[in-house]
């Protein structure tokens, strides 16, 4: 497998795999069992910080439009609410993560997907999400420097 491509968000590297497709909402897509398996990525586990409650709020095998609400998702941060990244159909949940929500912690590219889906949207190559990161991170640093300034 090919060098992850590394994104730092000061002094915290994000490693972006190229053996996967991304949402622009932070979300990494790879082929599962028939369908695209889908999980956080770095980037997006850094922000959270420790994940320690998972909720759905939408059963297996359901259609979703693009940033329809699907769960919530609980953290050291916040707790926040997940959103569908495309129209698609969200086919089945990884139902280890209900029993070990921390395993989005502890393997985020691995054990710690969250969901499969099915769309026919276009995706990011991961040179692209990384454009988009860079695009955003000064946004980011503000929001984060607000939010330990409360």
């Amino acid at each position: 497998m090919s060098e992850p491509l590394v994104f730092m968000m000061g002094k915290f590297a994000a490693h972006i795999p190229v053996d996967r497709t991304y949402f622009e909402s932070h979300l990494w897509v790879m082929p599962g069992t028939g369908n695209l398996r889908v999980g956080f990525t770095s980037y997006a586990v850094r922000l959270l910080q420790d994940v320690y409650f998972l909720d759905w709020q939408i059963d297996p095998d359901t259609v979703v439009r693009k940033k329809q609400s699907i769960g919530e998702i609980e953290s050291s941060k916040a707790v926040s609410t997940m959103y569908a990244p495309a129209d698609g159909r969200v086919v089945r949940f990884n139902e280890a993560l209900m029993n070990d929500p921390s395993l989005i912690n502890a393997d985020n590219y691995d054990k710690g997907w969250l969901y499969e889906f099915e769309t026919t949207q276009p995706l990011l190559s991961p040179a692209d999400y990384v454009k988009v990161l860079d695009a955003g991170w000064e946004q980011t640093q503000r929001v984060l420097k607000n939010q330990f300034n409360d």
